[in-house]
């Protein structure tokens, strides 16, 4: 039996591929189920769901959607006003619905070329939150799905990690960590695996990439006291999701199974 923050979780995987955010977005149960996850008193489930929508926002495509949801830009607000919130989520909140509500603003008096050059994917650099940053990490070791489980795992742990997508091909990871928080302190919850170790991905004057190594040593890694509940190896959708999702180019209706046993759970949780 599914709960609520499997659900969450599992769909914040499959937003963190390009390729599936317009599917999750055209699905009728998955976008309001989201907006309903905002009212969540779970911190976990309300972090994993900004996550989720952070993900989706990524696809201009799926920006007036979004923003047009009943609900969506009010749950934010209060979110963001919410007393007893971490700064994560109060801060995540905020980059959602700054993101949402800046993508109208702009396109409305910008020209089509413009626009065009705006909406190309931003994988959470740049964007409006002054507060985060971005980190590429290139680790070694990342050969496949049980090791990226070994690297999410680590990094959840690791407080101050706001969001992370993986390039499998690539053995990249992108971590959107809080401003305050040393480089460092990854490198470390990566090398305390024994399995994976990482290197900062960074362009050099000649704007060519170049892997600078990360000191594991010193850095204090602060860690998070709660963290979500995983399913058994033998309940979780881990393994045919990562088939699903994390090769870039996949079809799109790979994932379509899981989907819609997500949003059918979300229906029936909210509307019988």
């Amino acid at each position: 039996m599914m709960d609520v923050l499997s659900v969450v979780t599992q769909l914040r995987d499959l937003a963190s591929e390009p390729q599936n955010r317009e599917a999750i977005v055209q699905d009728q149960g998955c976008l309001p189920g989201l907006v309903l996850f905002l009212d969540h008193k779970d911190p976990e489930v309300l972090f994993a769901t900004l996550q989720t929508l952070r993900y989706l926002a990524e696809s201009a495509r799926n920006i007036s959607a979004m923003k047009n949801e009943l609900g969506m830009m009010v749950s934010l607000e209060i979110l963001m006003e919410r007393t007893g919130m971490t700064t994560d989520i109060t801060d995540l909140a905020k980059e959602v619905y700054d993101v949402l509500s800046a993508q109208t603003q702009r396109q409305a008096c910008q020209t089509p070329e413009q626009q065009k050059r705006r909406n190309k994917p931003q994988f959470f650099i740049n964007s409006s939150n002054k507060k985060a940053k971005s980190v590429t990490l290139h680790i070694q070791g990342l050969d496949g799905a049980d090791q990226r489980g070994v690297c999410e795992e680590a990094l959840l742990r690791v407080k101050g990690v706001i969001s992370f997508t993986f390039q499998m091909a690539l053995k990249r990871c992108t971590v959107r960590i809080r401003a305050d928080l040393p480089t460092e302190s990854l490198a470390t919850a990566i090398a305390a695996t024994k399995v994976l170790s990482a290197k900062q991905v960074v362009k050099n004057e000649n704007g060519e990439e170049v892997l600078i190594p990360l000191s594991t040593s010193g850095s204090k890694v602060e860690e998070n006291s709660h963290l979500p509940d995983y399913l058994p190896e033998d309940e979780s959708p881990e393994k045919e999701l990562d088939r699903a999702v994390s090769r870039t180019g996949a079809k799109q209706d790979t994932g379509g199974s899981w989907l819609n046993t997500a949003a059918s759970f979300l229906t029936k949780t909210f509307y019988w």
